[in-house]
Formats: structure tokens, sequence, C-alpha cells
């Protein structure tokens, strides 16, 4: 009996780019084992060392959440569909509503929100009184923010400490050209204010730490996460959950988008969906995998949505509810969550009542392992500049590319040879073992786990480009384009 299993964007290049894949199998169980059998590469993300499913990766029936079941037993039938959700990272009013009236500049400005009966004067009044924390000024917060200003959210804030590059135009709108160099936070006060000069902007020039967050969150009624990372989206959710304030949620990738409102009093908080994090470099970032850009226009301005419904205690806000955006085929999905009781942090017997390290709590900087050695790192690892020493030498190695085609168009080291990191389990026999592999991608994630693997099959010299093209570009060859 066969079924449909839908993969998401970040598992496709394991299943030859696919979207869905036909697989048999009589449970749960069944398919994922006979699925991973077909598709070698996807073991690793869907299984741990000790072939038990990830605790990151959620597993749907239907549209069904059945985390809570044992879930590898439960039973397909013909035509159910299966949904691989792995992480890629009604509210109550809040606010104090001020007596005093809105000006007749106010009046002007907001008489579409006004004329509104679901608004109304007493619903801007309490957008005039509400306040939101972006984290980040990026592609998320970008289109966030503009619109939580534009709709008269009295007081924003920002946290970030980038500054504004040309790659971050194609989807970063707060930003523009003549922006480029700045700090991101001076550039969106800057077009925040001059979108609606009637509100207020706090701007936060630092990097959310375990140590700020509280004292950061706290003046806030709602918190929007934009972050990138996992550490930083971990640290969002326990430090609202810990104040009690609504998060909503947004994430990217590729061509598809999540949105959710977690932590708020009844509602799952993000743990609750994801207990753990995914090993590091196993998830590719937007970085490595790219967005399109205007997938975040349309997560970003979902999560403003949210937050302003929250604010104005009006509508169904997305709490226990994850909405799935397919920007390539204009779907939208929405998949039910529950509460976990035994979460962690939101749970009926929490354990986690503080905040704790989260570079370590996502084996950023894992503590308990000791670092590389030097002669280690020399067997494992070749900087750009030996790798041109060993050109200008022509000594005799295999230079392989483990990333998209589209990137290698883009612009390459001479002599590389392309294999996509999703076809090294089915194309590494291509790769001659009698001599010295090096493997290289945009910035060396995807080639070291593309070198873990090769290591594992056998090949007794590979080592991994430490940076990337990127630092080839920087260091070796400028006319290499970056991207």
């Amino acid at each position: 009996m066969a079924n449909k299993i839908l993969i998401p964007t970040p598992l496709r290049p394991f299943t030859g780019k696919q979207d869905a894949v036909e697989v048999d199998g009589a449970t749960i169980g069944e398919l994922l084992a006979n699925l991973t059998t077909k598709y070698e590469g996807l073991k690793p993300h869907l299984y741990n060392e000790q072939g038990k499913l990830r605790s990151f990766v959620n597993v749907y029936l239907n549209d069904e959440d059945i985390r809570y079941l044992e879930k590898e037993k439960t039973p397909v039938k013909a035509g159910d569909t299966i949904s691989i959700i792995p992480s890629v990272a009604g509210g109550a009013p809040t606010g104090t509503v001020e007596a005093a009236a809105l000006t007749n500049d106010e009046v002007k400005r907001y008489s579409r929100h006004l004329i509104m009966p679901e608004v109304g004067v007493e619903g801007q009044l309490k957008l005039k009184a509400g306040s939101v924390l972006c984290i980040g000024a990026g592609g998320l917060g970008s289109p966030a923010a503009l619109y939580l200003a534009a709709a008269g959210v009295g007081r924003i804030g920002i946290v970030d400490f980038d500054v504004v590059d040309f790659s971050n135009l194609q989807r970063q709108v707060i930003h523009s050209t003549p922006d480029v160099g700045r700090s991101k936070l001076a550039s969106a006060k800057d077009r925040l204010l001059a979108l609606n000069p009637l509100i207020e902007i706090d701007t936060y020039e630092t990097a959310l730490s375990s140590k700020n967050a509280l004292d950061l969150f706290k003046p806030y009624d709602i918190i929007l996460d934009g972050t990138d990372n996992f550490p930083t989206r971990y640290l969002v959710n326990d430090a609202c959950v810990i104040l009690g304030k609504p998060n909503t949620y947004g994430s990217i990738f590729r061509f598809e988008g999540q949105a959710s409102v977690f932590a708020t009093k009844n509602g799952p908080c993000y743990r609750c969906l994801y207990p753990e994090p995914p090993p590091p470099g196993l998830v590719p970032s937007c970085a490595e995998g790219g967005v399109l850009g205007v997938l975040p226009g349309v997560i970003g301005t979902i999560q403003a949505t949210e937050a302003v419904k929250l604010i104005m205690g009006i509508g169904e806000p997305l709490i226990g509810r994850f909405l799935i955006y397919d920007a390539l085929r204009m779907k939208f999905r929405e998949l039910k969550l529950k509460k976990d009781p035994d979460c962690p942090v939101c749970g009926t017997h929490p354990t986690v009542t503080e905040l704790i390290d989260y570079e370590q709590f996502c084996g950023v900087a894992p503590v308990s392992e000791p670092a590389m050695s030097a002669q280690e790192s020399n067997e494992t690892e070749i900087d750009v500049r030996e790798l041109k020493r060993k050109m200008d030498a022509k000594e005799d190695f295999y230079l392989l590319d483990v990333r998209e085609p589209n990137e290698f168009k883009i612009g390459r080291i001479p002599g590389s040879t392309l294999i996509p990191l999703g076809e090294i389990p089915q194309r590494y026999q291509e790769i001659p073992k009698d001599k010295e592999i090096v493997v290289q991608c945009k910035m060396g994630g995807r080639s070291a786990k593309a070198a873990a693997f090769l290591r594992q099959q056998g090949f007794k010299s590979v080592k991994n480009l430490k940076g990337g093209i990127l630092d080839w570009s920087d260091k070796i060859d400028p006319s290499v384009p970056k991207y």
C-alpha cells in the first residue's frame, strides 16, 4: 500500500528535489523506514544515532498532530498523507488604553481603521497604547516593523547589531541602497519615523542574550521573533514563557514559510513543537539555501497581523495553529498544535524556569567537547591560501564542490567538480579514492558534512575548505562573485 509523504523544502535535495514521494508501509514507522532506505541521505535528518526519530522532526497524519501517540506504530490506510515538518528556527488584551482621544492627525492617518467596526476608535487607541519588540531588522523584521508602524502601534522596539549589506536589499525592504554600510537600526528607525512620525521607536544595538533578554522584553506587550538561528529562537521562546509575553513566530527558507503564536497562557510554546534543536549544521541557513525575496514579506506581514490582533483582542490568532506557506505553489496549510503538558518550559511542572546558555543547548559551543587540536585541524581542514599553493604547485588532488548547480553557475574555483550535497550518498563512487579530496561549498558548512560522510565511506584523505568560496573571493580571487 503506497502512501504520499510530503517532503519539506530543506529535505528535497535528498529526494531528487521531489516535494512528494510514494512509499509503501502499514504504519508511520514502516513508511519512514522505507523512505530512508529509498533515499539514504534523509536518514541522518530524521533519525538519531540510536535509530530514534529526532525530536526536532514532527510527523503529521492528514494534518493531525500525532506526536503524543506512539507515532511510529500509528497505522495508516490507503489515501492517507504524511507530512514531515522539521524545525528550520484568542489573545488577552495587552497594554493599557490611554484615556486621551486620538488627535486630528491620527484620525486622518488611521481613518481606514476607524471606519471598521472591529477596530474603531477603541481598537486604534489600544494600538496607540500597545508595544511590540521586534527581534531583528532583517527579512522578517523589515515588513513586520513597517506594517506595525503604519498601523499605529505606539511603541516599537528593535534589537539588532548588524549593518546593511547589498545582499540584504533583495528582501529587507526597510533598507535601501544608500543605507548599505549603515547600522540596520539607524536605517530602520529613519524609515519607520518617515512612515509614521507619531509613534515611538526604541533601538537596542546589541546581541540578544540570556543576560539581557528579560530586561529588554519586560516593557513590551508582544515579542515578534524575526531571528535566523536556533539559539536565539529558543532564547526568545523561553523568555516569552517566563515573562508571559506572546511570541509571534515566523521562519523562512527558500520558498517555504512558517508562522504561529507561541507562549500565550493556554497555548503551546515553540518547545512544545520542537523540544530540541537540530545538531549544528544539519539545517541549512538562508545564506546557504537562499530565500525568495518576497517570502519574508508574506510571513513578516502575517506576524505583524497577529501582533495587531493580539493588541486589540480581536479575531482568532494563530494560537495552537501552525501555518505553513508554500510560495512556489501559492498554498497555505494549517496544522493543529497541542500544548505539551511535559514541556520543560511551559508544561505542568517546568524544569526551565530561568534562561540558560542557548549556544550550549543548541550545540553551537559544547563545553564538554575538547577543542580540535592543531594536528586534527590540519588533517581535516585546509584554508584558501594552502589550496592556492597546492594549485600553483600542480599537486594531484580532487576539488569537490557540493553546492547547488545554480550556485556553481554564479562562480566557481577553477578545477572543481560539482556534486551537490544531497546527491553525495548516491554518487560518492564517482569520487576517486586514490587522491586527496578537498571539499568546498559557500561558507564551509555543507562541505564539512560531505567530508564527514566521505570519511565514513572509507576515503582516507578528505579536507574541508574553511570559509568556502566566499573566503576564496576575499583572499585569493576577488573576481569570483560573492552572493
